[in-house]
């Protein structure tokens, strides 16, 4: 029997249990898989981003220390290769130096070589232009000496005075007198002008005898060797 109303007798024909008309749906569990799916994605979506963000900037942190330390490095070395470049212009320096000081040294040395070797000739210049006065002094004295009253005489005196200054002069010149009394025949430093066939008692051959002329030295140099009587 119909109440005549057509909406109702629709509703009434549809099968239970089949969804139609305005029958609800049930809402989905939220305990059920895959539920919560698309929502889940959804909220690591944000996680992830931000932990890449973080890695992105610790690598550019990184990457930041690195060319921070690349520079410190390079830093480091340019200051290394000046100082060993230093090192080396003082090193070099150093020896420049040194080879002048030696150079000098060797300078001053030779100078003064030269200056005392000027020296030594020229007073061996010159004694050699006062040994023969000296020699004629020597042979006045010997001659006045040889006389009665000689001793007294002021001539002679004044002779012995002038013999003895410049016997001194040569001396304070480093210039001294030899005369080899008994001592063995070297040619370096003696001049033999005799010999002697019968040498006094105890004389060995070769051996001076006696002095004609004393020698004069300067030094380990001759400058007149002594004129002697050898022993045969």
């Amino acid at each position: 029997m119909t109440d005549g109303n057509p909406i109702a007798e629709e509703r009434r024909e549809q099968p239970s249990g089949q969804p139609g008309g305005d029958e609800l749906l049930p809402a989905p569990d939220a305990s059920a898989p895959g539920a919560d799916g698309p929502s889940r994605r959804a909220q690591k979506r944000p996680a992830d981003a931000a932990g890449a963000v973080g890695l992105h900037d610790a690598a550019e942190d990184v990457e930041e220390d690195v060319e921070e330390a690349v520079d410190e490095a390079a830093e480091i070395a340019g200051d290394l290769d000046e100082l060993i470049s230093t090192a080396a212009q003082r090193d070099e320096y150093l020896a420049l130096a040194q080879r002048t000081q030696a150079d000098f040294e060797n300078y001053r040395k030779r100078v003064a070589r030269e200056a005392a070797s000027a020296q030594e000739r020229g007073a061996c210049a010159l004694a050699k232009e006062l040994l023969p006065a000296l020699d004629n002094l020597d042979r006045a004295l010997e001659d006045a000496g040889s006389g009665d009253g000689g001793k007294d005489d002021p001539l002679l005196q004044g002779v012995r005075l002038v013999r003895s200054e410049l016997s001194a002069a040569l001396a304070r010149a480093g210039i001294e007198s030899f005369s080899p009394v008994g001592e063995t025949f070297d040619p370096a430093l003696h001049e033999a002008v005799a010999t002697a066939e019968q040498p006094a008692d105890g004389m060995k051959s070769g051996t001076v005898v006696e002095v004609y002329q004393p020698g004069y030295r300067l030094g380990t140099g001759i400058i007149r060797p002594a004129r002697v009587v050898v022993a045969a």
